[in-house]
């Protein structure tokens, strides 16, 4: 045999052997109950979502403005949701407190308690969501695993933007802006290694709430304008918020409450909000390497049910720009320092403090176990040294 007919003989076999695998990949296929829903050609968006077999499948919803008085509702797992940006536009009428999106088992009627009733692998992009003052979220989901929200637009809602009410296994929300919702941006209630990156939040009452839930990681986001505070975190533990835009809250930054511990909170820009970081109930907590700039008062506070804190590597500033001049006018020259309110065992270390209108540090209290050490101050006084 020729090196030549040996070689052709390679190429048929490769060829046979890809079209039988091909074959039977396409015939395992044509057995699946899985469609593609083409919204447009239904009566209404509701009769589309019904239209779903239990296994899954694909919704398309057109351009268009879509009115509706009661929840769209969406109850089976392994389905990819997708509208044609912020051309579709889903306007919640309801004045009941009601969701315009509900995610749900049919039979989750209590998402802390109703666990076996739960669903997978929802996916929901490309759409905007806005309602009213007396509705309720814009997107609730109870009991979803792997529920993934990217490119949406969630505003003006009564409720949440987004309400994740015990959707345990891998939550992700990317990319998406959530603004003048009545309360929270995004609400996590009872989630677990939850990833919210790349967000804008802006004028919600809060940006982000979490509570009894761990491994947050929440990165990359823009909260600005906030009513309220910026990030809510309670009864959580082992998460990471870091190279996040936290400016104009008019309440808190950042607020770490009801026994929070194993928590980061790392290069951050924290500017010009009523308050910075209140670490309130948190232990073994690092708070590093983030400017603290123009805060109206408590850059960083440290409460009495809180300790076991590092504080290192951070910038406390007002906004000097050099040639002995600042940014802001005199009216708008606040610029908070620490607060250690009766807390122990504190370490500071590494940080500068710069042109504040308080202290650098004020301790309230006796000094209990805390270390200040290789801290740059300049302008400022301190009760550390």
């Amino acid at each position: 045999m020729t090196p030549l007919f040996k070689h052709a003989v390679c190429l048929l076999t490769i060829l046979f052997v890809a079209t039988t695998t091909a074959t039977k990949t396409t015939a395992a296929d044509s057995t699946s109950t899985k469609q593609v829903i083409n919204a447009a050609k239904f009566d209404s968006l509701q009769a589309a979502l019904d239209a779903l077999p239990k296994e899954g499948g694909v919704v398309l919803l057109p351009p268009g403005k879509f009115e509706i008085t009661e929840p769209l509702r969406l109850g089976v797992g392994d389905v990819s949701l997708r509208g044609s940006g912020t051309a579709t536009h889903i306007i919640n009428k309801n004045e009941a407190g009601e969701p315009a999106l509900l995610i749900a088992h049919p039979e989750c009627k209590n998402a802390k308690t109703d666990r076996k009733f739960n669903l997978w692998r929802v996916h929901v992009t490309d759409l905007r969501i806005t309602g009213n003052e007396k509705s309720g979220a814009g997107i609730e989901a109870r009991q979803v695993n792997e529920i993934y929200l990217e490119g949406i637009t969630l505003s003006e809602n009564g409720g949440d933007g987004v309400f994740l009410n015990y959707c345990y296994e891998d939550p992700r929300i990317v990319d998406s802006l959530f603004t003048y919702n009545k309360k929270n941006g995004v609400n996590l209630a009872g989630c677990h290694d939850i990833v919210v990156n790349a967000n804008h939040f802006e004028e919600n009452q809060d940006a982000l709430l979490c509570t009894d839930g761990y491994n947050l990681c929440m990165n990359g986001n823009n909260l600005d304008d906030h009513l309220g505070h910026g990030v809510i975190i309670e009864n959580t533990y082992g998460s990471v918020l870091s190279g996040n835009m936290i400016e104009e809250c008019a309440g808190t930054g950042i607020i770490l409450d009801r026994d929070c511990y194993g928590i980061t909170l790392s290069a951050n820009v924290i500017a010009h909000n009523g308050a910075g970081i209140d670490l309130r109930d948190a232990h073994g907590c690092a708070v590093s390497a983030n400017t603290f700039t123009i805060l109206k008062t408590n850059a960083l506070r440290i409460g009495p049910d809180s300790g076991r804190i590092t504080v290192t590597g951070n910038n406390f500033s007002n906004s000097y720009i050099g040639e002995k001049s600042i940014k802001r006018k005199v009216d708008d020259a606040a610029a908070g320092g620490m607060l250690i309110d009766n807390a122990a065992n504190i370490s500071i270390t590494g940080n500068v403090f710069s042109g504040l209108t308080e202290k650098a540090v004020t301790l309230k209290g006796e000094r209990k176990n805390i270390v200040f050490a290789s801290n740059v101050l300049v302008d400022v006084e301190s009760d550390l040294e």
